[in-house]
Formats: structure tokens, C-alpha cells, sequence
């Protein structure tokens, strides 16, 4: 029997549902780690995130989102788990491209939780 394990995600930030393609990008630890020597290693906090491409369509939330420094973003995988990043907000330099109708949102946040 097959089991689903990849596919379109669901992404929500404070409530409002956004229309994504493909899939989304969050981190599985909090820590990056290093090999200092064999058996020895350093680790160091990371950024909690999530990147997704939304799809900037006639209800996009766009001023939730230029806004937001405190925002909840929810994403469900086809895997079954879901990501939480809390005290969310955007980083980077986001843009709406007018050939393909996308925008590649990156948040950024206080604490990210895998449920």
C-alpha cells in the first residue's frame, strides 16, 4: 500500500488561507551543528522559518502581510505534520511577478514548532 508523503501544502497566516504552488521549505531542528572533530560538535540557534511561492490572487492578504511582525503562519504538508511559526513576520525582498501570478513569501519568527 502506498502512503502519501509529498504534494501541495496549506498555509494560513493569522486565519487568511493562502493560494500556494508547489511546496513549502521549514527547518526540522532548531540548531544548526557542526563537526568540530569526530564525535564533537558545535551547534549554534537557528532562525525559525518557512518559504512558500502564494499565488497573488484577487484576495491575497497583502497588507496582513506587509504589516505583520507578530503573525501565526500554520502549514500543513501531505505528510500529515504541520508547522507552526509563531511571532512570525516577512524578510527579504518579496515581489509579485506578473508573468506566473507568484510571490516567494519568506517568514521568519520567534519559535518554530512541528506538531
Amino acid at each position: 500500500m502506498g502512503q502519501k508523503t509529498a504534494g501541495t501544502c496549506y498555509v494560513k497566516v493569522d486565519g487568511s488561507q493562502l493560494t500556494i504552488t508547489g511546496g513549502c521549505e521549514a527547518p526540522l531542528m532548531p540548531v544548526k551543528r557542526e563537526t568540530v572533530v569526530p564525535g564533537f560538535y558545535k551547534e549554534e540557534d537557528m532562525t525559525p522559518y518557512l518559504k512558500v511561492d502564494a499565488v497573488h490572487t484577487p484576495d491575497f492578504p497583502l497588507e496582513k502581510l506587509i504589516n505583520g511582525d507578530n503573525m501565526t503562519v500554520t502549514t500543513e504538508f501531505k505528510n500529515g505534520k504541520v508547522y507552526v511559526l509563531a511571532g512570525a513576520y516577512l524578510v527579504g525582498e518579496p515581489a509579485s511577478a506578473g508573468d506566473d501570478g507568484k510571490i516567494a513569501l519568506e517568514f521568519n519568527g520567534i519559535k518554530g514548532t512541528w506538531q
